[in-house]
């Protein structure tokens, strides 16, 4: 199966929704590469970047599922490398 790695960027403005976002992170680990938080006191957000390697459709998934939740942000950037898992 053909995958790819990408960088989904997370913002969180609103912290009631954190629990939301871990449960589908949590969903999707076994394609998760590594995860890493900043929480940035000053502004009281918390921004997150998550490294994956999966098929495009599981990304394009996960991202849009995390962009709908409320007071979070998401972007994706995608590697032009493509690989088999």
């Amino acid at each position: 199966m053909d995958t790819r790695i990408a960088l989904i960027g997370i913002i969180v403005e609103r912290e009631d929704s954190i629990e939301r976002l871990n449960m589908l992170l949590h969903e999707y680990g076994r394609y998760i590469i590594g995860r890493m938080g900043i929480p940035y006191r000053k502004r009281e957000i918390n921004i997150i970047s998550v490294a994956i390697d999966a098929p495009q459709d599981v990304i394009n998934a996960l991202s849009g599922k995390i962009g709908r939740l409320d007071g979070i942000s998401a972007r994706t950037v995608y590697s032009g490398i493509k690989g088999e898992r």
